[in-house]
């Protein structure tokens, strides 16, 4: 197993790679006690059977740079392959703002190949590789060095399995015309948008039973100094204080530090200091807001007139689409996008993009009275009407 540990190694790997058609990637890292990812160990491997053409990459080693690597994710000609893809890219993006291109998701392709919704690693070594991993290693702390040679050999098994599923599941997609689906797909991973946190927004994470205006100014204030806070020390948000104690705050809008010593559920280190004035300062913000800034609850649903018996044979519908292509029926629609569809709305995903062909038009056809659903033995077949 070759560990690379200086920038000129990774250079002359990176420049091999991109004589392939793809790359094998993933990564491991620490989260537990920041907030941003601490990247701890690189994983690639080029097309093969064996394990020569796989790499450890050891970005903690010296002052190596990654650019290297940053090179052939810019590099079109060459595949980048993930499984389940959005932390590692989280961490590429927030160190360079880089993305690769092209990206492969094997979980993504996985699931519109019919292996259901969220599909684990492990689980495709299993059903496509044929072979079982050692998570003996799975719980480590990737930042101690040196590696021991059970976690060298569990982080390499990581791409080199990687590499058959990659093949089997392209195959499959070309085979079914439903690459389109998966590239569909990786839209949101490819943006950068979806790894940037922007603090005036974190409130929306936050879940709370009361939906005023007025309370949601406080909690909206509240997070968003939390998360200031947390991404300017690095530390993950629960520490500056946790939702149950946000929501509290909130709730008791404290104006003083004795106010603040009254809280059940705040954090002791959160009573003083740059918190206690940060949280105070918040809730001061939340209470003076204007009502055209306060947050709005989406109450867009909350007045839908539902025809319950079309909300009904669309779940009838939605489950034998789904049956017959291979493809998990929560993917499609959840029971209020169902809901939703039936009192008349048309602004949801299951009526776009490969969903829409899967499902949402034949969805619009029942709604419109176009067609009927009949049982035939086990299965559900759809009647066109007369018009």
């Amino acid at each position: 197993m070759k560990t690379l540990t200086t920038t000129d190694e990774l250079a002359a790997f990176c420049t091999e790679a991109a004589r392939h058609d793809y790359v094998t990637v993933d990564t491991e890292f620490l989260r537990e006690r920041t907030y941003y990812s601490k990247l701890c160990l690189i994983q690639l491997a080029m097309p093969g059977t064996d394990d020569s053409g796989a790499v450890l990459v050891d970005p903690l080693a010296g002052n190596m740079s990654l650019e290297p690597l940053y090179d052939l994710f810019r590099d079109t000609s060459v595949v980048k392959v993930f499984h389940a893809a959005r932390q590692d890219l989280e961490i590429f993006y927030v160190d360079a703002q880089v993305l690769p291109d092209p990206l492969f998701d094997t979980q993504v392709a996985a699931m519109v190949c019919g292996f259901g919704e969220q599909v684990g690693y492990e689980t495709l070594v299993r059903k496509i590789a044929r072979q079982s991993l050692d998570k003996t290693s799975r719980f480590t702390d990737w930042s101690r060095r040196p590696l021991t040679d059970a976690q060298k050999t569990y982080a390499l098994a990581d791409v080199t399995h990687l590499r058959q599923i990659y093949e089997f599941l392209a195959a499959k997609l070309e085979e079914t015309g439903r690459a389109r689906w998966v590239k569909e797909e990786l839209t949101t991973l490819l943006s950068g948008d979806t790894y940037i946190v922007q603090p005036e927004n974190a409130w929306k994470r936050v879940k709370t039973r009361t939906h005023s205006p007025k309370f949601l100014a406080l909690v909206k204030e509240l997070a968003a100094f939390r998360e200031r806070h947390a991404q300017d020390r690095n530390i993950p948000r629960n520490r500056v204080y946790k939702d149950d104690a946000l929501v509290e705050l909130a709730s008791n809008k404290p104006k003083s530090l004795e106010d603040l010593g009254r809280s059940r559920l705040l954090l002791r280190e959160a009573r003083k200091g740059d918190i206690a004035d940060g949280i105070l300062k918040a809730v001061k913000a939340g209470l003076s807001m204007s009502p055209d800034a306060m947050p709005q609850p989406d109450r867009s649903r909350e007045k839908l007139q539902v025809n319950p018996a079309l909300a009904d044979l669309l779940r009838v519908l939605l489950k034998a689409k789904t049956e017959s292509a291979g493809v998990a029926a929560k993917l499609i629609a959840t029971a209020s996008d169902l809901d939703a569809l039936a009192a008349g709305e048309r602004d949801i995903a299951a009526l776009k993009g490969w969903r829409s062909e899967v499902f949402g038009e034949d969805a619009l056809r029942l709604c419109d009275g176009r067609v009927a659903l009949a049982a035939k033995g086990e299965s559900v077949r759809i009647v066109p009407l007369d018009e």
